[in-house]
């Protein structure tokens, strides 16, 4: 097995969520063998913005195919790797601007999915994900203040390439006191473990 992390916290190797996602795949790997994974830090190395080139080409019955190399690039990545981590912050309610461009550079009409009468047909092999999403306030539970269009517009994206099993790990209230901080990680920690030996 081989994995393939994406980071798109801006707080870059402090993150939760990334140090987390880095954490499960190293257990992962010892405890499976697993081949070295490919780590794309989303912030670090940001990807630039679609271009009216790349929109002219992808939306063109003979597009000019230079302008596909770095989607060509990020979906070449993703097919060779049989294992996904995400490692997001929710920001304004969903991904931040770093993931959804690179989601727009790998859902791809042709490439990753088919148009049919039924609609969007992935053509990826379906892989396990893991997407662990650091929150500074609470969008599921009892203490709920916010909606959560993250998780579902993840998971769509996701299985529209053929990306279905895809299980959410969810730290809330990192910044509602040190007590509510520790409590959300020991909880992701746990779940992870219990994710890991299933």
């Amino acid at each position: 097995m081989r994995s393939l992390l994406l980071n798109a916290s801006p707080h870059g190797p402090s993150s939760r969520a990334f140090e987390m996602a880095r954490t499960f795949l190293e257990n992962n790997a010892n405890r499976y063998g697993d081949a070295p994974g490919i780590v794309r830090d989303l912030v670090a190395s940001p990807l630039p913005p679609i271009s009216g080139d790349y929109a002219a080409a992808i939306t063109s019955r003979e597009p000019d195919r230079t302008h596909f190399e770095l989607s060509d690039q990020l979906i070449e990545e993703l097919e060779t790797t049989s294992f996904l981590a995400i490692a997001t912050p929710m920001h304004n309610f969903t991904v931040p601007a770093a993931l959804k461009l690179w989601i727009d550079y790998v859902v791809r009409i042709g490439k990753t999915f088919a148009n049919t009468a039924e609609g969007k047909v992935g053509l990826l092999k379906d892989r396990p994900t893991i997407v662990i999403v650091g929150s500074g306030g609470f969008h599921t539970g009892d203490n709920a203040r916010q909606p959560d269009f993250l998780t579902p517009y993840l998971r769509h994206a996701l299985r529209c390439m053929g990306i279905e099993d895809v299980t959410f790990f969810l730290m809330q209230g990192l910044v509602a006191g040190p007590e509510a901080g520790e409590r959300a990680l020991l909880d992701c920690r746990s779940d992870l473990a219990r994710y890991l030996t299933r």
